[in-house]
């Protein structure tokens, strides 16, 4: 066993492991590049609606509020079902600036009373100097997601 250590056949098994070792790291890292370039979910600002304002006149887009509140079973539900699917993050995340605000803490009191909002989730869609342009309350699935955000936009 000894002399097994020192023969050419051990020396070439460990280049063999070593180089199927680096090479399957390197496939690794490459896959896993490639693919975190697109987040498969809606990128949201988290509770800052000036923020969201700002963004919005820079890069002259709509807004797009979630409007939740965290004991909220359907905000649960949107958040782990309908924001995570690819093709509503490929929509949301260019079209709009998203943000999730929680109606309950910070400035959430004081915008769900000037929105005049009464259920969570709502979802309300505003234009780049915030006016609303759209809405709707309740959980909803990623393609009506979408039918909703598009609806927005032509207005």
């Amino acid at each position: 066993m000894k002399d097994f250590f020192t023969t050419s056949l051990y020396k070439y098994l460990v280049q063999v492991l070593l180089i199927a070792g680096l090479t399957l790291t390197g496939i690794k890292y490459y896959h896993s590049s490639t693919i975190s370039n697109s987040p498969t979910h809606i990128v949201f600002i988290e509770n800052s609606w000036d923020e969201a304002l700002k963004q919005a006149a820079l890069q002259k887009k709509y807004i797009f509020v979630d409007a939740y509140a965290i004991w909220c079973g359907p905000c649960k539900m949107l958040k782990m079902q309908t924001f995570t699917d690819d093709k509503a993050a490929a929509f949301y995340n260019s079209n709009f600036i998203n943000v999730a605000i929680d109606m309950e803490k910070g400035r959430g009191p004081e915008l769900a009373r000037q929105w005049q909002l009464r259920a969570y989730p709502t979802l309300i869609i505003f234009d780049s100097k915030g006016k609303p342009v759209l809405g709707t309350v309740g959980f909803i699935k990623a393609d009506e997601l979408i039918r909703f955000g598009k609806e927005a936009l032509k207005k």
